[in-house]
């Protein structure tokens, strides 16, 4: 764990924060899960319905992205070898290059980066079926991510009634879990380790994660500039983001995992389902930062 110049809070004023990010799910009429970690000396979590298993959309890329520098490291594959954007891949519902013609190339660390920033679905089924499923089902499942379940190279098109275990599916807790390791990998050889990587290489994880373009969730709200390494996601019926929020001196300060689900094209209100979930996460990280982050009136 890092150790944050800021104080850490007091047990009362994380149960107000616990009990802020609460009433602000309760308010909305749609399913929402989170799992938050202090990622300060003392860890402290909290969660609502952390364990509840919901379709993860492109979340999972993160553990896809680790599962692929981990055979980096391994040497099985390489970071600069050329990957061929096929026309397999192309069609999809997610990135820029089902724009593309197919058929062109791009090294490995670059298909990463558009798996990651702008959650192209062309590059990430390339990735995926490089790295192999049960490959990164294996990091999953290492670090007990029991909630996790990757089934598909690209997912398919659903209904809005799917049941989850048709598609790709994780847990709040399960992703705040994977996103604490990539922390402790970047400080500690043997905690890279587990990951089957190197502290460079988790480095460079949070770094790829911190270039993600779709800002519209967790650091929606944030002060300008606090770096966020994270993963967005969307289906047919759910809106999430997982990542971890710097301080501003850029040191880990919390891990922050958001799953909306049932989450209907319209709310009763009138308000835009996608806008209203979007803003929920936007919301539980800002007051995660009010109440964790260097901002925080001591008391």
């Amino acid at each position: 764990m890092t150790t944050g110049t800021q104080a850490i809070p007091t047990d009362a004023q994380w149960d107000a924060l616990v009990a802020e990010m609460t009433a602000l799910c309760a308010a909305e009429p749609f399913v929402t899960t989170w799992a938050l970690q202090d990622l300060r000396d003392g860890g402290r979590t909290a969660d609502l319905h952390g364990n509840l298993v919901v379709p993860s959309a492109s979340v999972r890329k993160t553990a896809i992205l680790m599962a692929a520098l981990a055979q980096v490291h391994a040497g099985t594959l390489a970071l600069d070898q050329p990957v061929v954007i096929s026309e397999r891949y192309i069609v999809n519902t997610s990135g820029p290059f089902r724009n593309f013609t197919p058929g062109f190339t791009i090294t490995l660390r670059d298909a990463l980066i558009m798996m990651i920033v702008v959650s192209d679905n062309a590059a990430t089924g390339e990735v995926a079926e490089r790295v192999g499923l049960d490959a990164v089902q294996a990091l999953c499942q290492r670090l007990e991510m029991h909630g996790t379940a990757h089934r598909h190279l690209v997912p398919p098109k659903l209904t809005f009634d799917h049941p989850v275990e048709y598609t790709n599916a994780t847990t709040a807790s399960d992703q705040t879990l994977l996103l604490e390791a990539i922390v402790r990998g970047a400080q500690d050889a043997g905690a890279a380790g587990i990951l089957g990587s190197t502290p460079e290489l988790c480095h460079l994880a949070l770094d790829i994660l911190s270039w993600q373009e779709l800002t519209n969730r967790l650091p929606w709200l944030l002060p300008y500039g606090v770096k966020v390494s994270h993963k967005t996601g969307r289906g047919a019926r759910n809106w999430n983001d997982a990542g971890v929020v710097h301080d501003r001196d850029g040191q880990p300060l919390f891990a922050l995992s958001v799953f909306t689900d049932q989450v209907p094209e319209v709310l009763p209100d009138g308000r835009a389902g996608r806008g209203a979930a979007s803003l929920l996460i936007a919301r539980l990280c800002r007051a995660a930062w009010d109440a964790l982050g260097p901002d925080r009136v001591a008391s």
